[in-house]
């Protein structure tokens, strides 16, 4: 194991208990595809599947295997432009709603920024699960630290792929606090805790994956 993958298993099994002392389930995993497994493991039978826009979701085939498991699912990048919107107000209805976090810090605490608000949303209310896989690349020291990792590393990155966006970001890499109609921080979100107890089922890897 390299110097990062043993460090990760020691500090992971630690951030899982603090998740769990605020109510999430949560798990610690050393690959990839051992999340993968657990996900699915998880999500029942029939269940309606959607997610928001997540690089780490997609780095673990989650929505392929999804399709190819046979449960039903929501996916706005697989419906007309003019349904787009539609399917993402339907997601937040589903079953099980698949994410992940901009930040995590030790103590358990989540950290998002989202731009529409439809992640965010799903996060706080409605899907019956929500199932957030992340790589320990997200795992930040305080609560202070997952905001700034959210707002000046997290949002700048993603920001790039949306190119034909214009928030500050875009052009320059470096957060500028802006007020861009374009901003993909409209909405910062803290989860502090779960409520209720369990619906959000938090798998951490110990690998870096997502921005």
């Amino acid at each position: 194991m390299s110097p990062i993958e043993i460090r990760n298993s020691k500090l992971g099994p630690k951030v899982v208990k603090a998740l769990q002392n605020r109510r999430f389930d949560a798990w610690y995993v050393e690959e990839p595809g051992e999340a993968a497994e657990k996900v699915f493991s998880l999500i029942p039978t029939g269940s309606v599947i959607g997610w928001g826009g997540s690089l780490t979701v997609e780095a673990l085939g989650l929505t392929k295997l999804a399709r190819e498991k046979g449960y039903p699912v929501l996916d706005r990048d697989a419906v007309p432009p003019e349904e787009r919107v539609e399917t993402m107000r339907k997601v937040l209805l589903c079953d099980t709603f698949l994410c992940s976090s901009n930040a995590i810090s030790e103590d358990g605490q989540l950290v998002n920024v989202d731009g529409f608000g439809n992640r965010v949303a799903a996060m706080i209310f409605g899907p019956r699960q929500v199932i957030l896989v992340a790589g320990m690349n997200k795992v930040v020291k305080t609560l202070e630290d997952a905001y700034t990792r959210a707002r000046t590393i997290a949002a700048p990155l993603n920001s790039q792929r949306f190119p034909q966006k214009k928030a500050p970001c875009l052009e320059t890499g470096s957060c500028a606090n802006c007020i861009s109609p374009d901003s993909v921080c409209s909405y910062i979100v803290t989860t502090r805790l779960c409520n209720p107890a369990g619906r959000i089922k938090v798998i951490l890897i110990g690998k870096e994956l997502g921005l």
